[in-house]
């Protein structure tokens, strides 16, 4: 089925919208003391689509995060990759020869390939994971979901894995919209907060990397009030310094901050890339939440984005259903009254190439949800 595959230079990683595949992110991962590399394909158009035309190729690439697990073991990450998503009753049998090409590239101490999916989930269009309402339920069980991706594969190799990376469930603006339409389209309530923190006074500007504790003293307040993990303040400098400017595959980074007479009250960071806006991180002050900063700062994010060109904004993670018991259920109220398309991606798929040493780690990352890639 593949018919070629070679690897790359970083700076030739095609143009992407996907900012976790461009040469960008690989320069993020390198400032931060991790290997990555690329890899080109090529594969018959009628190996990955029903109406595929006979004797055409699809040339595609990759980026692989190698992350060293000690001296002796590591894993190939893909995030959010391969791009190029076949009908899906190919998939499995493409994840399969290329897991299979790409074994030969890799580190021989390499015990899997862990693809982090941006494909949109088989279930997605299935009437059986909604409820009455409309309301999505879910995937059914492991066992389902590996029975139907390893369908057509000659080894049923593919494993679902224990727990997704980056976020698998979104929300996606459609910003060929207009503003008016956009405004039309979301809540009341959100309408109501974007025209309310106006109304108070609250300005968006854009930080430079000077004013970079601006954003982490507001990244602190969230980060204790929410009882998650606190980054390095360097981690959020290598994402805003990180240049990429001499390859196909750049991507533009903003810091965004709200304020009122110059008192931050929330920030984020918009990544551009290709035909879209991603919200990467956000933070917010822990007082002074009556004026509705961060509602005025997402607005202003997609105006920025359809400023750049974008065509589509990316939120960057919510609850995969409104269920009030969910930790990111905060979120997903927040940017659903946006409006927006909710997407259902395919999350974390494993190809084991060293079985043994694959079940033990799989074994270990059950038990801790925190033994995995960051």
């Amino acid at each position: 089925m593949i018919a070629n595959i070679e690897d790359k230079e970083i700076k030739d990683i095609y143009k992407t919208s996907i900012i976790q595949q461009t040469a960008y992110w690989s320069e993020v991962k390198k400032l931060q003391g991790v290997q990555t590399e690329a890899f080109n394909f090529r594969v018959k158009s009628t190996d990955l689509f029903a109406d595929g035309k006979e004797e055409t190729y699809i040339i595609g690439d990759l980026l692989i995060i190698l992350q060293y697990l000690d001296t002796d073991h590591c894993i190939a990450y893909v995030p959010y990759g391969p791009e190029i998503e076949p009908d899906s009753e190919n998939q499995g049998y493409f994840l399969e020869q290329l897991s299979e090409s790409l074994r030969h590239f890799l580190p021989k101490s390499c015990i899997m390939i862990r693809y982090d999916l941006s494909w949109e989930s088989q279930w997605a269009k299935e009437d059986d994971c909604y409820d009455i309402h409309g309301n999505w339920i879910g995937v059914p069980e492991k066992r389902i979901q590996e029975l139907r991706l390893n369908y057509s594969t000659e080894n049923w190799n593919l494993r679902k894995a224990n727990t997704d990376i980056l976020p698998s469930n979104t929300i996606f603006m459609d910003l060929l919209l207009d503003e008016n339409y956009l405004l039309a389209n979301m809540k009341s309530k959100t309408r109501y907060n974007i025209n309310l923190s106006m109304r108070k006074g609250v300005q968006i500007r854009s930080l430079g990397i000077e004013h970079l504790d601006i954003w982490y003293e507001l990244y602190r307040q969230t980060a204790q009030r929410n009882n998650f993990f606190l980054h390095d303040i360097n981690y959020f400098r290598i994402v805003l310094s990180a240049r990429a400017n001499d390859t196909q595959s750049p991507a533009q980074v903003y810091l965004l901050v709200a304020e009122v007479e110059e008192k931050p009250l929330a920030a984020m960071f918009l990544v551009v890339s290709g035909n879209r806006g991603t919200y990467l991180y956000g933070a917010s002050a822990t007082e002074n939440r009556n004026y509705m900063a961060t509602y005025a700062l997402q607005w202003r994010a997609m105006q920025v984005a359809k400023e750049k060109g974008c065509t589509e904004y990316d939120f960057f993670g919510i609850a995969p259903q409104a269920d009030e018991s969910h930790p990111m259920y905060g979120l997903y109220r927040f940017k659903s009254g946006f409006g927006g398309k909710i997407y259902h991606r395919m999350g974390c798929w494993d190809y084991p190439l060293n079985k043994e040493k694959y079940n033990y780690y799989a074994s270990m990352e059950f038990k801790n949800q925190g033994y995995h890639l960051s």
